[in-house]
């Protein structure tokens, strides 16, 4: 008897991509009209703000990126209608956001505050518009896809000695695993590459792709000295060294083995989605509420993120999958928590067990299940990484 390989049932996109959550996405094109955002959100179901602080007073290449990563957060699949909320006079182009979702075929409204007279009379034309969206996507149904469809992005932090050791492989057993099956897995953190760059390098489709590895850490390192910072000695944070990671190395060393071991298709953009299947490097930093919205913008319908000490961010369009190294953690943030790979470290299970199980529990969030940070409505964790200043 032929085993059935790995599925998972989706929202089939126009595009031929493949959602597992059917949001409304509500888009602030600037910081200025959050509240309005969140007030539509606040009375509608199906509906996630897309609550970020950009969009005006920038430099023009950051215009750009937040323009695109707006374009971008509107394209993943996990999103089937989009609401755009703009002031009327912020630095994003707004009509090209608008022209630009409208091409992928979903549903797209777009309200101004200043044309409607005000936040009290966006909010309920809001409203009216969020309400009609529901309408139009709720009927759409799940159908059966293979991994080919998938695509998974990776993140650690809170880490501790148990990231490195329990948690971080895990992540890589179930990287491998969706490679394999003809997936994607996107993961980042430039920042916890340095000082294992020559590993990662080593694992590169070729020689520009082990170039680019190398080029994204010093250009992160150089941009922390144009400021004066030295990054080896910025990582890692209190809490790392708390939780018994000594250096910058040590901590990287334990962040990359959530990458598992295939080969390195290519490095990609902030702004990018991967142009292939297989692993792909983001240029990232490590904070969680860049990485993970670099994590949406590529397309991700899933994060699997892991933990020692324990964190609880969530992300409003992409399910987080939060995997606990530190068995003492899990226990004591249970409800924040959905894999114990603290039983790897206390030597109760092996990895093998525990990747298993949390590429199950994948599948299962992938079907519809909430995660527990869904559960209590812990996602609002999000920003747009930024290069340059605030003018």
């Amino acid at each position: 008897m032929v085993k059935k390989q790995p599925a998972f049932f989706g929202y089939m996109r126009n595009d031929g991509s493949v959602g597992v959550r059917n949001y409304v996405a509500i888009l602030p094109s600037v910081v200025c009209v959050n509240e309005v955002v969140e007030a539509i959100v606040a009375n509608t179901v199906m509906t996630q703000g897309i609550i970020h602080h950009q969009g005006c007073c920038q430099t023009p290449p950051d215009l750009e990126r937040v323009t695109e990563c707006l374009i971008k957060i509107g394209q993943n699949p996990n999103v089937g209608a989009i609401l755009i909320v703009s002031l009327g006079c912020e630095g994003v182009d707004t009509d090209r956001l608008e022209l630009t979702l409208r091409e992928t075929g979903k549903p797209v409204e777009r309200i101004n505050v200043q044309e409607l007279g005000g936040t009290s009379a966006a909010i309920q034309a809001g409203l009216d518009k969020a309400q009609r969206l529901i309408r139009l996507i709720a009927g759409q149904q799940r159908v059966e896809v293979d991994m080919s469809h998938f695509t998974m992005g990776i993140k650690c932090g809170a880490s501790d000695t148990t990231s490195g050791i329990a948690s971080n492989p895990v992540i890589g057993y179930v990287a491998d695993k969706v490679v394999d099956l003809g997936g994607t897995v996107i993961f980042g953190e430039t920042t916890e590459f340095i000082g294992a760059e020559h590993i990662l390098q080593r694992r590169a489709k070729n020689a520009a792709v082990a170039s680019d590895i190398k080029r994204i850490v010093i250009e992160m390192e150089n941009r922390a000295k144009a400021i004066g910072v030295d990054m080896r000695k910025g990582q890692p944070t209190p809490g790392n060294i708390k939780g018994g990671l000594s250096t910058i190395e040590e901590k990287s060393l334990g962040a990359i083995v959530k990458s598992g071991t295939k080969t390195i298709q290519g490095v990609i953009d902030y702004t990018e989605v991967p142009k292939g299947k297989g692993l792909w490097i983001k240029d990232s930093p490590g904070r969680e509420i860049e990485l993970m919205s670099g994590m949406a913008v590529g397309g991700a319908q899933v994060i699997l993120f892991s933990t020692g000490r324990g964190a609880p961010q969530g992300f409003p369009v992409v399910p987080v999958i939060k995997i606990c190294g530190n068995p003492l953690t899990y226990e004591r943030m249970i409800h924040d928590m959905d894999v114990n790979a603290g039983l790897i470290t206390t030597g109760e299970r092996s990895l093998e067990e525990i990747g298993e199980e949390t590429f199950e529990m994948m599948l299962r969030v992938a079907n519809g299940e909430v995660t527990k940070g869904e559960a209590i409505k812990y996602s609002k964790s999000m920003d747009f990484y930024m290069l340059g200043p605030v003018i």
